[in-house]
C-alpha cells in the first residue's frame, strides 16, 4: 500500500509540474520584480557592510579600541593582549572587500545608466574601503582585487601600500568632477546624504585630505593639501560630515548597542589609561563618555590593559566604568570621516606648514575642534579645561596636544583611533602587561586573512617578502 501511494503521488506531482511548466516565464512575470537594479540601491549594501564591520565590538572595539587603550576587557581579554579572534581578522578583510565589490557593481550599473553622479559615489565608497584595508593590513590586493571570477582571477596580486594610495587618490580625483556631473542619487536609497551629491563631493575632498595627511611623512610635495583647502569643498560643519546614522532597532541599530546593550555583553569597559587621563585633566566630557562604576554616581574607574589574570583584583566588571550611554544609543552614528577629526587634521597640517596660516590657523582649528567635540557631547562649561596650560595651544607642544585631542575625539571609533595613534604616536602609550604570542610592542598592523596563504599562496608570499613577516609588529609603508 505504501509503494502504491508513493507511485500515485509521483504521478500526480509529475503531472502538476508538467502542467505548470507551460508558459512558465509569462506566468511568473510580476511588475514588482525589476529586471534592472538601480545603481543607487547598492549604496546601503556597501556602506552598511563596511560600517557594521568597522564598528563591530569584535573588531573596532576589541582590536582598535583596546590597542589604543580607550577600552579594556574584563572577560576574555585575549584581544587586549594582542591575540584577536581569527574570525575578526578574517571578517574585517572579507567584509571590506565585499563592500568594495558592491560599490564596484554600483559603478558598473551607473555606467549603463549614464549616471555620472552615482559613478562618483561608487568611487568614493571604494576609495574608503581600500584606504581602510591598506591602513589595517599594509600591502593588499587592489588593482586586480575586484576582477574576481568573471575574469577568471581568483588569485589577485598584492599591490604595495604606496601604489594602493596612489590608486585611491586617483580614484577620488576622478570621482570629484563626476559628483558635480549629470545624473541623480535616489534619496530614499542614500543612507549617508539622502541624495545630496554636493555633500558626497565634500566627503570625497575631505577623505582625500585625510589620506594625504596619513602619508604626509612620505611626501615631499604637500601642495595638494593646500589645493583642497582652497577648493572650499572640505567639510565646513557637522552637517557635512560622513556618518551612518543607525535606526532605533536591531538588526539595523548601532553594532555597539546591539552587542553591549541588546545582548548584555558588559565585559567591554574603559581603559585605565583613558579614564585616568580624563580625570587628570578634569575633562568635562568624561561623564558623557563613561558610566560611573556600579553603586556610585560620580566615580569613574578604568581597567589596566593586558593583564593575564581575569578578573583582575579590584577590577571586576562592576568595579570598572562602562561606555557612556550616548555612545551606546541604538541610533548612535558610525563615522566615516567626522568634521571634528578634519579640523584637527587641518590644525596639524597648518602647524607642519603643509597648508598656509601657521600657528594662527593651527590654533584656530585646534580650538574649534575641542569646542565642537564639547558641544557634540552636550558640554557647555569648558572654559577652565581650555585654559589649562596642558590643553591651551602652544607652538612648542602643538603636535602633541593636537594628537592627544584626536585620541579623545576618536573615542569609540576604534580602527581610526588606533590608526591615527600609530601615525602620530600621541599620546604615549605603554603596551599590555602580559602580551600573548611574544608581541613586543603595541601592534602596527593586522595579520592577513587566514586562508590567503593557501588559496592565494604565491601572491601572499610575494607580499610578505616585500613588506615583512605577516605579524602584528611589522611596520607598514607609511610607518617605516
Amino acid at each position: 500500500m505504501k509503494k502504491i501511494l508513493i507511485i500515485f503521488l509521483a504521478i500526480v506531482t509529475t503531472g502538476f509540474f508538467n502542467s505548470c511548466d507551460k508558459d512558465f516565464e509569462e506566468i511568473n512575470k510580476t511588475g514588482d520584480n525589476p529586471t534592472f537594479v538601480p545603481s543607487s540601491m547598492l549604496i546601503g549594501t556597501a556602506v552598511r557592510a563596511a560600517m557594521n564591520t568597522i564598528y563591530s565590538t569584535f573588531n573596532g572595539s576589541e582590536i582598535g579600541e583596546n590597542w589604543v587603550q580607550h577600552n579594556a576587557l574584563t572577560d576574555y581579554n585575549n584581544p587586549d593582549r594582542y591575540r584577536p579572534r581569527v574570525t575578526s581578522l578574517d571578517g574585517v578583510w572579507n567584509q571590506l572587500y565585499y563592500a568594495a565589490s558592491q560599490a564596484n557593481q554600483m559603478e558598473e550599473l551607473a555606467v549603463v545608466e549614464g549616471n555620472t553622479v552615482n559613478q562618483g559615489v561608487a568611487k568614493v565608497i571604494k576609495a574608503y574601503c581600500f584606504l581602510m584595508l591598506t591602513d589595517l593590513y599594509g600591502d593588499v590586493p587592489f588593482s586586480e582585487a575586484l576582477t574576481g571570477a568573471s575574469a577568471g582571477n581568483f588569485t589577485p596580486t598584492y599591490d604595495s601600500q604606496e601604489n594602493v594610495y596612489n590608486g585611491v587618490l586617483a580614484m577620488l580625483d576622478a570621482a570629484m568632477p563626476q559628483l558635480a556631473g549629470s545624473g541623480t542619487i535616489d534619496p530614499n536609497m542614500d543612507i549617508l546624504y539622502g541624495g545630496d551629491a554636493a555633500k558626497w563631493n565634500k566627503f570625497a575632498h575631505s577623505l582625500k585630505f585625510r589620506a594625504l595627511m596619513r602619508i604626509s611623512s612620505k611626501m615631499t610635495d604637500h601642495s595638494e593639501l593646500q589645493a583642497l583647502v582652497d577648493s572650499k569643498m572640505l567639510f565646513s560643519s557637522n552637517t557635512d560630515e560622513a556618518k551612518l546614522v543607525y535606526t532605533s532597532a536591531s538588526p539595523e541599530a548601532n553594532p555597539l548597542f546591539e552587542t553591549i546593550v541588546d545582548q548584555g555583553r558588559d565585559e567591554h569597559k574603559l581603559s585605565a589609561t583613558f579614564v585616568n587621563h580624563m580625570l587628570d585633566f578634569s575633562d568635562p566630557r568624561l561623564p558623557i563618555m563613561a558610566e560611573p562604576i556600579e553603586g556610585e554616581t560620580d566615580v569613574y574607574v578604568g581597567k589596566p590593559n593586558g593583564y593575564e589574570q581575569i578578573p583582575l583584583d579590584n577590577f571586576n566588571t562592576a568595579d570598572v566604568s562602562g561606555i557612556g550611554a550616548l555612545y551606546l544609543e541604538a541610533t548612535a552614528p558610525a563615522y566615516l570621516v567626522s568634521y571634528t577629526e578634519l579640523l584637527l587634521l587641518q590644525a596639524e597640517a597648518a602647524k607642519e606648514g603643509y597648508i598656509s596660516g601657521g600657528d594662527a590657523t593651527a590654533q584656530a582649528k585646534y580650538e574649534a575642534a575641542i569646542v565642537n567635540s564639547m558641544t557634540e557631547n552636550g558640554v557647555s562649561d569648558y572654559a577652565a579645561y581650555m585654559a589649562d596650560t596642558r590643553v591651551a595651544y602652544t607652538a612648542a607642544e602643538a603636535l602633541k596636544k593636537i594628537g592627544q585631542q584626536k585620541w579623545i575625539i576618536l573615542f569609540c571609533q576604534g580602527f581610526e583611533a588606533w590608526t591615527e595613534w600609530r601615525r602620530t604616536g600621541y599620546p604615549e602609550l605603554t603596551m599590555a602587561v602580559d602580551p600573548l604570542d611574544g608581541v613586543s610592542e603595541i601592534p602596527s598592523r593586522l595579520k592577513y586573512e587566514s586562508v590567503e596563504s593557501s588559496v592565494n599562496g604565491v601572491n601572499y608570499k610575494a607580499a610578505v617578502a616585500a613588506q615583512g613577516p605577516d605579524e602584528f609588529i611589522t611596520k607598514i609603508w607609511w610607518l617605516k
